[in-house]
């Protein structure tokens, strides 16, 4: 683990210059975790902790994409046992704002920022995890909206952490190579969706763009890095473009991931503007669903 840890800094010191290397490797009495704080603040001048690039100055108080400024809210924090079964309780975290924009967002108002959310204190979330390990939390889980921009914040949430738990990221894996660099060796489970099979699908519901080559990369990364447990929720009329791609991807890529298919889907938000959307899923394409998993040779299901 440590070693990948390095070699995630080495990757993120070949974009930093000479400069700044040299400021962070002297720093010999920093921790790990302390170098990653600090070139996590340091891509806040110039945001791209997700693959939108946005490049704002966040620490100058601009917002990206995301909505979300240097300071990082959570919209709510509770034991959650609604998660996979090995998971709960689980303690989850919902940070505002997030890098998409779901059609059907069933957390919209966190994902959009109308809940305005209180401030993150690293210190307070840490004693607020003890807090929740002793009420019999199995791990922390950081979501949202979604956690990428809330990053920097996460790293100190971690670091003034004073108990073992398992750490989680719970996203939707669009996040930048260079996120996926700062995320190894400290996270312990990816909770991680796949939704499209396609960048089409991705860009006219969810506006994203290089959606399917951004997130095999990324789930490629966090395969060699963690546990995997990743979530496909299947969307109505979309068994062949999306659901099927996906898992015949993972059966040859990383088969060895826990495989959560998603039958939950329900119509939020704004799936009335897409009338394929506009419904719920019928008895066949749930069974369609099973068959493509049966055929791909998918064992290891939640």
């Amino acid at each position: 683990m440590i070693m990948s840890f390095v070699q995630g800094l080495d990757r993120y010191f070949a974009v930093l210059n000479n400069d700044h290397k040299a400021k962070y490797l002297i720093a010999k009495e920093k921790s790990l975790l302390d170098l990653k704080i600090e070139l996590a603040n340091n891509i806040l001048q110039s945001c791209h902790f997700c693959e939108r690039r946005c490049g704002v100055n966040r620490l100058a108080k601009e917002v990206g994409y995301c909505g979300v400024d240097a300071i990082s809210r959570y919209a709510s924090e509770f034991l959650h046992y609604g998660e996979e079964s090995e998971l709960v309780p689980s303690h989850t975290i919902f940070f505002i704002g997030c890098t998409f924009t779901c059609a059907y967002c069933q957390n919209w108002d966190i994902a959009n920022r109308v809940v305005t959310g209180t401030p993150v204190l690293p210190e307070r979330m840490a004693e607020i995890i003890a807090m929740r390990k002793y009420q019999g939390a199995k791990n922390v889980n950081f979501v949202g909206g979604e956690p990428t921009p809330h990053l920097h914040s996460i790293l100190r949430i971690m670091n003034a952490c004073n108990i073992n738990t398992p750490m989680i990221w719970n996203s939707n894996m669009y996040c930048s190579s260079e996120t996926m660099d700062l995320l190894s060796g400290v996270i312990d489970i990816y909770l991680a969706d796949f939704r499209y099979g396609n960048d089409e699908c991705a860009e006219k519901y969810s506006n994203v763009k290089d959606y399917w080559s951004i997130t095999t990369r990324n789930f490629l990364l966090a395969y060699e890095d963690a546990e995997v447990i990743l979530r496909h929720l299947v969307l109505p009329n979309h068994l062949e473009c999306c659901t099927k791609p996906i898992v015949e991807w993972i059966a040859e890529h990383i088969p060895r991931i826990r495989f959560n298919l998603m039958f939950q889907y329900a119509p939020h938000y704004k799936a009335s503007q897409h009338p394929e959307l506009n419904r719920r899923l019928g008895y066949e394409e749930r069974r369609r669903a099973l068959e493509i998993v049966r055929d791909a040779g998918l064992r290891n299901l939640v």
